[in-house]
């Protein structure tokens, strides 16, 4: 058994200087001076630091880059633990999900509110639990082959997963779909909830990404100007509209005809809920049913980090948009619910 400790930096991976007190990044291939509980696993546990990034700062070629890491050791490794910044953790998260087809071996990303170097620290236990549960084997196969969050006491679904606390310890939440795991004396896996192991194990990696979408979030008071705003940018390629509820917006004709209009171009419209819990149901208000029939397609219960950055993917494979708008409506890694 061999897991890969992947550090990108984040908070896990300071520790206060003894002389200024200030947080600093450390030697990452000195981790079990951190976190001495690491040398008590019975396995063969490596280490690769990228230069330390702030999550604020990931961009699409950081998740190339990860996910490159991922393939060029997909060999080599039984499971792969990716240390990482808690602000972007999400969306990286999601955008590997994506990236990474036919995984048939963990791809834990885990961090810490706290420095690993400090007293009330969680990222030891976070750590630890992520590298357990990358090399829990069921039946000689992978328990959990898909890219997930693990963080205080649950796995998650990466593309099913928000970050919803700036200074809680639970700093992260998957509110449509339940936890793959919860640790307490034991880790406890509900098996019903993980992706099966893919009959094609041959892993694809998928590192062209189009970047080319736009983010409207409907308001009260929003003005019609915002539109002709949108249609001058060049060379998009889709918008991701965030609605009220379960996929309302205003039916001002103004409204409707300028996203009509925007459909009509060949842009993708994809309609989201701001609601962190829910999806979108397009039939059942009048204003969804007019979105639908201005040709915006439903987003159901998608995260918006699962949303974006599935758009980055399929408009990577896809030069036409009508096959990102057929693609976006089908769940290709368990980022939507697969009812109507």
């Amino acid at each position: 058994m061999k897991i890969l400790v992947i550090y990108t930096g984040g908070t896990i991976g300071m520790k206060q200087n003894a002389r200024t007190g200030a947080l600093e990044p450390f030697d990452f291939a000195q981790i079990e001076e951190e976190v001495p509980e690491l040398k008590k696993f019975d396995f063969v546990l490596d280490t690769v630091s990228f230069k330390p990034i702030d999550s604020a700062e990931v961009t699409p070629s950081f998740w190339i880059q990860l996910a490159t890491t991922v393939a060029d050791n997909y060999s080599d490794y039984n499971g792969f633990v990716i240390l990482h910044g808690t602000d972007t953790m999400a969306y990286s998260a999601s955008a590997l999900s994506f990236m990474l087809q036919n995984l048939g071996k963990p791809v834990i990303f885990t961090g810490s509110q706290l420095p690993v170097g400090m007293l009330r620290t969680d990222g030891k236990e976070n750590l630890i639990s992520a590298i357990e549960t990358a090399a829990s084997q069921t039946g000689g196969k992978a328990t959990v082959p898909e890219v997930c969050i693990y963080f205080q006491n649950k796995l998650l679904r990466g593309n099913r997963t928000t970050k919803s606390s700036a200074e809680h310890f639970n700093a992260f939440n998957s509110f449509n779909y339940p936890p793959l795991a919860e640790a307490g004396i034991y880790l406890k896996f509900n098996h019903q909830s993980i992706m099966p192991y893919p009959e094609n194990d041959n892993l694809a990696v998928h590192t062209s990404l189009d970047t080319n979408t736009a983010i409207l979030k409907i308001f009260p008071g929003m003005q019609p100007s915002l539109f002709d705003n949108i249609l001058k940018i060049q060379g998009l390629r889709s918008l991701i509209v965030e609605t009220f509820g379960s996929g309302n917006a205003p039916t001002f004709p103004w409204f409707i005809d300028n996203i009509r209009k925007i459909t009509d171009s060949g842009i993708t419209v994809l309609n989201i809920t701001q609601c962190l819990r829910g999806e979108v149901s397009p039939e059942k208000y009048i204003t969804g049913r007019q979105l639908k029939e201005a040709g915006v397609v439903s987003g159901k219960d998608i995260t918006f980090e699962a949303a974006l950055t599935k758009l980055f993917y399929l408009q990577g494979k896809y030069s036409g948009n009508e096959n990102v708008r057929e693609e976006l409506e089908k769940a290709v890694c368990g980022e939507i619910s697969s009812h109507p």
